[in-house]
């Protein structure tokens, strides 16, 4: 169960704040993470779904949707977030994650994730385009241990801005 909550936690760091490259419009994003991984959610038991969201909440996130394996998510970019060349990457400290490498061409980003915390520990990868201003997609793949279970993990991100008002979603910073 935690090696879930970690793999998704680390697939929604890295998916929402790719989000966060220069030339994209500030405001609410709904980015969509799928994979293998997300596909086994409807075999967790609910008393055992309810424990993950509580873990979650613990470390300050939201359990996103997750349905037929595909997890979904609310993220607000801000003005300052929208306008970094390479962004700022959110709870990557405290999953024990760092961003090397980080290349920005045009519309697309190349970057190198290396996880040293002691319940999430490997090396991953995230490339992605924005289409438009409004519309990202990309990929994550992630090779390691969570929990020192062996993990070799890829997921496909899409994003979509929503609108200019957050509303009550907090900013990924």
């Amino acid at each position: 169960m935690r090696k879930l909550f970690l793999l998704l936690s680390l697939l929604s760091i890295v998916s929402a704040a790719s989000a966060a490259e220069n030339h994209i419009r500030p405001g609410l994003w709904e980015v969509t993470t799928t994979s293998m991984l997300l596909a086994l959610v409807p075999q967790i038991p609910p008393e055992q779904m309810q424990k993950l969201t509580s873990l979650a909440k613990q470390y300050g996130l939201d359990m996103p949707q997750i349905q037929d394996g595909a997890a979904t998510s609310r993220v607000c970019i801000t003005q300052q977030m929208a306008d970094e060349e390479i962004p700022s990457y959110f709870h990557v400290q405290e999953s024990g994650c760092s961003i090397k490498n980080a290349i920005r061409a045009e519309n697309s980003y190349k970057m190198d994730l290396v996880c040293t915390h002691s319940q999430l520990k490997g090396n991953g990868r995230a490339e992605g385009t924005f289409i438009t201003p409004e519309r990202f997609s990309g990929w994550t793949i992630f090779n390691g241990t969570v929990q020192d279970n062996p993990v070799n993990e890829h997921a496909d991100t899409s994003g979509r801005w929503i609108s200019a008002s957050c509303g009550t979603v907090r900013s990924a910073h």
